[in-house]
């Protein structure tokens, strides 16, 4: 059996500090606002934000993980193209970092567990803002190159980071 793939990709808000943004990723159930492939996810499970709340996930676009061969499938003629359902298994408040695992999906992945981090950091003009990171561990991805599974993680956390800042900005 291969070794488990780990990764950890990160992005910096320059001007967006840290205690603005934890509670976009600790609002477990609403991942979908920020996700860019996401077009709902909801709660299943517990309470919003707590450990053991279980989350579902409904993808709008191509499986993050899947090749598109993999993805034929309709229901009500709208393409269903991805489902997993995720535990919150940590919760730390004064470090700001969660993290979930997937319970059950339909999108190649087995044995996930992911950690999301957001820690102090600016840029080089003295912004004060902050670094998202967000760590993972799972089994190897049946069709898929380990590199290009880091890659899909690291355009997902840019766009994802740039819908946080925007939301924050234009609730301001």
């Amino acid at each position: 059996m291969e070794e488990k793939w780990e990764g950890k990709v990160s992005t910096t808000l320059p001007s967006t500090k840290p205690h603005q943004i934890w509670p976009l990723f600790k609002d477990f159930f609403n991942i979908h606002k920020y996700f860019p492939t996401l077009s709902n996810s909801y709660g299943v499970h517990g309470t919003n934000g707590e450990v053991g709340c279980i989350r579902v996930c409904v993808g709008s676009s191509r499986s993050f993980f899947l090749p598109k061969k993999d993805f034929d499938s309709k229901i009500n003629g709208e393409e269903l193209v991805s489902l997993s359902k995720e535990r919150l298994i940590a919760v730390d408040e004064v470090n700001k970092s969660l993290s979930y695992e997937i319970v059950e999906s339909n999108i190649g992945l087995t044995s996930y567990v992911a950690t999301v981090m957001i820690s102090q950091g600016g840029d080089d003009q003295g912004n004060e803002g902050c670094v998202i990171e967000w760590s993972f561990t799972v089994d190897p991805v049946q069709g898929l190159k380990y590199e290009d599974s880091v890659k899909k993680y690291e355009v997902s956390l840019l766009k994802m980071a740039k819908a946080m800042e925007d939301s924050l900005i234009t609730s301001s």
